[in-house]
């Protein structure tokens, strides 16, 4: 059983049926876009993260 099957959450991708998907989180982590059109790619044409996507901290 892997650990997403026993209920662990983890921030950088889900399974979605046989499906890896990265989450926004992941893509942020790693830097760039890759081009491969993901789901939850945060950035843009240009490579730049959309101004949504960017990592929100309380207190800020």
């Amino acid at each position: 059983m892997s650990d997403n099957e026993a209920g662990e959450q983890d921030p950088d991708y889900y399974m979605d049926g046989p499906f890896c998907v990265f989450t926004a989180t992941f893509h942020l982590k790693r830097g760039f876009c890759c081009g491969s059109g993901c789901r939850h790619c945060p950035y843009d044409e240009e490579g730049q993260p959309l101004p949504e996507a960017s990592p929100q901290r309380d207190g800020d």
